[in-house]
Formats: C-alpha cells, sequence, structure tokens
C-alpha cells in the first residue's frame, strides 16, 4: 500500500469535513456571533467532545488498533471477529452507564468545566444543551470503534467522509430547525444528535462488506463472556495507562475553559473559532497521516520489522514538515484576513475578528507539534508501550498550566492558546527523545540538509502572508464580501505557488515521498 496515496485520500475527505465545519462555525458566528449563547454551547459540546477523546480517539482507539492488528496477523479473520464482537459488547455497555450518569451529573459537569458561566446567563442553556448532546459520546465512540476496525483493514474512505455528516446535520439544524425554537441555539444540539446517528449508520454497510459487523451481547451470560476474552482483557490492560494520559490532556482542556469561562464574554467562543482554523490542518494533516501509519507500524512491531518501523516514522516526520509549516506560517501571520473572511458577517463583529486573530497567531506557534504528536505518538501506541506517551503527558500538563499563570494575565485568552501550542512542542520533542534514544530513528535520514532547503521555501511563502495581510483593509472589506474572498483566494494561491516552486528550486520531489507499506 502507498502510504502517501492512501494519506491523500483521507486527506481528501478530511478536507471535505473541514470545508463544511468551516461553513458550520460561518453559518454559527453569522447567526450567534461570540456571545454568551454561543459560550454555552461551545460549553457543553466540548463535554461530549472531552469524552469521545477518552473513549473513543484517545485510550480507546491507542490500545485497540495495535491489538487488533495483532489479532489479526496471528488469529486471522474469525479471531479477530470474536475479539470485535467482545469488545463493542463491553464498550457498548461502559457508553450506556456513562451517557445516563452524563445527564444526571449534568449540573456539577458544568460547573467544573465552565463554573463562570454561572454568573452569566448561559448556564441555564449550557445546562439544558448537556443534557440534549450528552448521547453523541455514545453514538461517537461506536463510530470511532468501526473506524478503528476499518483502518485495521486498509478501508480508510468511510471513517474520513463520516464527519461530514456531522457538520451538514449541523447546518441543517441551525439554517431551519432553529426558527422553531424559543431558544435557537437549542437547534445546534438536536443537530449534534443527528449527526451521531447518520455518522454510526454509515459504517454498519462497510463493516458488513468486510465481515466484521460486531455482534454486541445484551444477556449477562454474553457480557461475562466478552469479559473472558484475552484480546478484550488486553486492551482493557493497555486502557488503564491509556486513560490516564488522555485525561491529563483532557484535564488540561478542561482547565483552559473554565479559565476562558471567567474572562470577557466570548472568550470561549474566540477560542473555538480559532480552534476550526487550527484544527483545518492538524486534521488534515496530523490525523490523516496518522490514520495510515499506526495500522502499519503495529503490523511491523508484530512482524518485529524494526528497520521498516524507523522508516515509517522518518517518512512521516518529513511529510508533516513540508505540510505543516506553512500551514503554521499562516495561522501566525495571515491570520486576521482567514478569520475575517470566515467570520466576520451578521452578528460577529471587527473586535471578534481581532480576538480571533490574536489566537490564531497562539496557535500558529505550536501547530507542529500538535501535528507531530500525532506522528510520533502511534510509533509508541504500536510498540503497545501506553506508559512513556503518559508520563510525558503529565509532565507537559504541569508546564502548560504554568504557562497559563505567566501568559493569561498577559495575553487573555490568547495566552490559554500560545500555552497549549507550547506545551504541543515540548510534548512532540520529549517524544521524540524518547524513539531517538530507542533507536526507533533513522540514521543518516539528511535532516539538517532537509531543513535548510525547508527554510529557504518557509522564507518565501512567509514574505507573501506577509504582505497580502497588509495589502487590504480586510474588515473594511466586509461591505464587499465576493471581492475579500477573491482576494483571499488569490493570496492563498500566490502563496502556495509560491512555496511549491521554491521547494521544487532547492530540489524537492513527489517521489520522495512516496513510501510503499506491506
Amino acid at each position: 500500500m502507498n502510504l502517501l496515496s492512501a494519506a491523500a485520500k483521507i486527506s481528501s475527505f478530511t478536507m471535505l469535513s473541514r470545508i463544511t465545519g468551516l461553513l458550520r462555525e460561518t453559518l454559527i458566528a453569522r447567526t450567534y456571533g461570540a456571545s454568551e449563547w454561543t459560550d454555552a454551547f461551545n460549553v457543553a459540546f466540548r463535554i461530549p467532545n472531552l469524552l469521545r477523546r477518552l473513549f473513543a480517539e484517545g485510550a480507546f482507539s491507542q490500545a485497540f488498533v495495535p491489538v487488533l492488528s495483532e489479532t489479526n496477523t496471528k488469529e486471522g479473520q474469525e479471531g479477530t471477529s470474536l475479539m470485535v464482537s467482545a469488545i463493542a459488547t463491553l464498550l457498548f455497555w461502559a457508553l450506556v452507564a456513562t451517557v445516563l450518569l452524563g445527564v444526571i451529573g449534568a449540573p456539577w459537569i458544568i460547573f467544573l468545566v465552565a463554573s463562570g458561566l454561572r454568573e452569566t446567563g448561559a448556564h441555564e442553556a449550557s445546562l439544558t444543551l448537556t443534557r440534549i448532546m450528552f448521547p453523541y459520546i455514545g453514538l461517537i465512540s461506536m463510530v470511532s470503534l468501526s473506524a478503528g476496525i476499518l483502518n485495521t483493514y486498509k478501508k480508510f474512505a468511510v471513517p474520513a467522509f463520516t464527519p461530514v455528516l456531522l457538520n451538514l446535520s449541523m447546518i441543517f439544524s441551525s439554517w431551519l430547525l432553529s426558527p422553531h425554537f424559543e431558544t435557537p441555539i437549542y437547534a445546534l444540539g438536536v443537530g449534534v444528535i443527528l449527526g451521531g446517528i447518520t455518522q454510526l449508520a454509515i459504517q454498519i454497510p462497510a463493516l458488513k462488506k468486510i465481515g466484521m459487523l460486531p455482534s454486541i451481547g445484551l444477556s449477562f451470560s454474553k457480557i461475562q463472556s466478552a469479559w473472558d476474552h484475552p484480546g478484550a482483557k488486553k486492551v482493557l490492560r493497555l486502557m488503564l495507562p491509556a486513560l490516564f494520559g488522555v485525561s491529563v490532556a483532557q484535564l488540561s482542556l478542561i482547565i483552559n475553559t473554565n479559565i476562558a469561562s471567567h474572562l470577557a464574554v466570548g472568550s470561549v467562543s474566540w477560542l473555538s473559532y480559532a480552534d476550526r482554523l487550527m484544527e483545518f490542518p492538524t486534521a488534515l494533516l496530523g490525523v490523516a497521516i496518522g490514520t495510515v501509519l499506526l495500522p502499519s507500524l503495529s503490523k511491523a512491531n508484530a512482524l518485529e520489522d524494526k528497520t521498516q518501523m524507523t522508516q515509517l516514522v522518518d517518512w512521516g516526520l518529513k511529510l508533516t514538515f513540508v505540510l505543516a509549516a506553512p500551514a503554521a506560517l499562516a495561522l501566525f501571520i495571515f491570520g486576521q484576513p482567514l478569520a475575517a473572511v470566515l467570520y466576520h458577517y451578521g452578528q460577529f463583529t471587527a473586535v471578534d475578528v481581532t480576538m480571533t486573530q490574536h489566537a490564531l497567531a497562539a496557535y500558529g506557534v505550536g501547530l507542529i507539534g500538535l501535528i507531530m504528536i500525532k506522528i510520533l505518538a502511534p510509533a509508541y501506541y504500536s510498540r503497545q508501550d501506553i506508559k512513556t506517551p503518559v508520563k510525558i503527558a503529565i509532565t507537559v500538563l504541569v508546564l502548560t498550566q504554568l504557562a497559563n499563570i505567566v501568559l493569561v494575565p498577559w495575553l487573555n485568552h490568547a495566552g490559554l492558546a500560545l500555552s497549549i501550542g507550547l506545551g504541543a512542542c515540548l510534548n512532540a520533542y520529549l517524544l521524540w527523545r524518547g524513539l531517538h534514544k530507542q533507536g526507533l530513528l533513522a540514521k543518516n535520514a539528511g535532516w539538517l540538509k532537509f531543513l535548510f532547503k525547508l527554510s529557504i521555501a518557509l522564507v518565501a511563502i512567509g514574505v507573501v502572508f506577509y504582505y497580502g495581510a497588509l495589502q487590504h483593509d480586510w474588515l473594511e472589506l466586509k461591505n464587499t464580501p465576493f471581492i475579500r474572498i477573491a482576494w483571499l483566494g488569490l493570496w492563498l494561491a500566490l502563496a502556495g505557488g509560491v512555496y511549491l516552486g521554491t521547494l521544487w528550486l532547492t530540489g524537492f520531489r513527489v517521489k520522495d515521498f512516496l513510501y510503499k507499506a506491506t
């Protein structure tokens, strides 16, 4: 399998997801602005998202995919099918309990995540939205189980397309359902649930096609049988340290959300709008590359092929630098045009654009670190080494919150974004150092020459972004939105052309990034 081709396929679907996500955020910004209502929604939506990362994209996938790959390599289709059904049964009942506790305990959850909302009129709305959206954690966690299975079988298209359905459901609800609610923001909560249902439904035919649709046990005897399955026990054993590690990362987000809720009204929303733009390259690059790497790394580990493991990590890191570095410069230098074109409509004011721009610049500092984590961490997960990333995560949590003490009084909400970015860079460095010590990084990989040539291209694209940001009054162009969009497109096209041209002149070629994994 050509990894670059597979990553490109995932990126193309992820691009569609991020475009519809940006349309969703633009519609929300135009309709609700950056207000106490959007603060309420963003806080309430963050809670199931945190638990999704905990159950699904975080601890569960880190433990599940390597064990699934190992079982598939050693026991074949029948043994893999039994393990998948056992895992699905245990996950299903754990999620049922979690959703019930979440709906009942919503007031305490809101207090822990955003106690500052009690001082505003958004508290009751956030409570209602949390109860509406909490079942999403159950739906999306089962979606992530399906995605882990499909990715292991190198069926990347359906999992990559799935997030588009959430965005379309939220756009539909905001546009058509909100007029029918006394509190219009509640329509977004309904959209989230509709999105979860459609995301899960689209997985079923894909799983049937590869013969991996799990059978969920409903009786006590089947639950007991699932609990006793050796593969399930191994996943649960690996999940414990992974759960702790992901909890540390999510605890940092909870603390930051709580701090933001005590800052100026709109701070939670400014960070959320900036998050959406920051997550565009993070998902497009980090998630795509990390997704194709984990099954290949897990298989290489099962076959004890250390050479292929080092080559895979080196491929992922170099591709990350080439693609992520210009995106980081765009956030840092070109943030105002991006925020203005995407959000500066309706209730979203010029002040909101400026505040979002500040957060974007701060995220730009740490973007490469955020993406590198998604490349380096799978090298540990594939070897079923969860403890090392956990120890690193604890260290980073402490240092991130210490950074908040210094940065938030100085930079307000942007200080929260900067502390996350700096923490991500430290996290990536510590992961890289650990792999280096274990001899899992390619020797004589030519990094100095690679970075020198890349720097020339980055200077060129940075100059384009700098002049592009200054050549127009991007806020004044609100009165001519199509002209503003056209200028943004032209500057981005010019920047891309200059960057690719400079890369070619310095000797970069597409064939350098082609890699076939067994």
